[in-house]
């Protein structure tokens, strides 16, 4: 099996997931639910970056990943596009932004499934509790730690490449050529995801810091949604999503 047909299943098998998911909360009445978890989430990122979200350098970084990434939008549309074209992305695209396809579909399935089951508990709990305690105790109720920690490993390896292939003028522009072709074979949101993440990235320069304080604030909530008193873990969500 070559690199490419490897990278061509993988993409599969995240989307599959990831619409298997996207069917069963329709079915089973959780499309509000899941959409009410990732609205809590998008509020606390936004709070949690809101000091790069008003940096001039930061900012469209910040903003490719919380809406691209983390965000509440519907991603039906991305989805069929990266399927369809799966198995020829490198004959389609630039041989480099492969790899990126893969992580994005991998990152896209953790938090399908995280926030599926999220919202099962979210459900499940109703209004009993306050916002911030009710997401707190669906994290706990949900657990999976390491595909938390997977989740962020991931997004840490996506932005690195982003990182590195920006650095290549020839890949910038042979990018930009493809806006055309990819318009006209159907493929528009996956080329604007990927300019998108190019240009923010191109425009930041050096990513490290804001990677840096990605893997930092990150572990801390996740450590912090896991491990702290849960009054206090309530507390410190509640500050967090007044800031956003």
């Amino acid at each position: 099996m070559t690199t490419d047909s490897r990278a061509a299943d993988q993409i599969r098998l995240h989307l599959q997931r990831v619409s298997h998911l996207r069917d069963q909360s329709h079915s089973a009445g959780l499309a509000g639910a899941v959409h009410e978890v990732k609205q809590l989430q998008a509020r606390r990122f936004r709070a949690t970056y809101s000091d790069f979200l008003q940096t001039p350098r930061h900012a469209a970084a910040t903003r490719f990943f919380l809406e691209e990434l983390y965000g509440e939008h519907n991603f039906t549309e991305r989805d069929a596009q990266f399927g369809r074209i799966a198995g020829a992305i490198e004959r389609l695209f630039p041989a480099a932004v492969g790899q990126l396809a893969v992580d994005l579909a991998e990152t896209h399935a953790l938090t399908e499934t995280l926030d599926h089951e999220m919202a099962r508990h979210w459900l499940v709990m109703g209004s009993e509790y306050a916002y911030a305690e009710r997401y707190v105790r669906c994290w706990r109720l949900t657990g999976k730690p390491e595909q938390r920690s997977r989740q962020l490993a991931v997004v840490q390896h996506m932005g690195r490449d982003l990182q590195r292939l920006t650095r290549s003028r020839s890949l910038l522009i042979a990018l930009k050529m493809m806006r055309q072709p990819a318009q006209v074979a159907g493929l528009s949101s996956l080329q604007h995801f990927l300019e998108r993440g190019f240009s923010a990235f191109a425009g930041m320069g050096d990513a490290s810091e804001f990677l840096a304080a990605i893997q930092a604030r990150e572990s801390h909530w996740i450590a912090s949604m896991f491990d702290d008193e849960l009054q206090q873990c309530q507390a410190a969500l509640t500050q967090e999503l007044t800031k956003a």
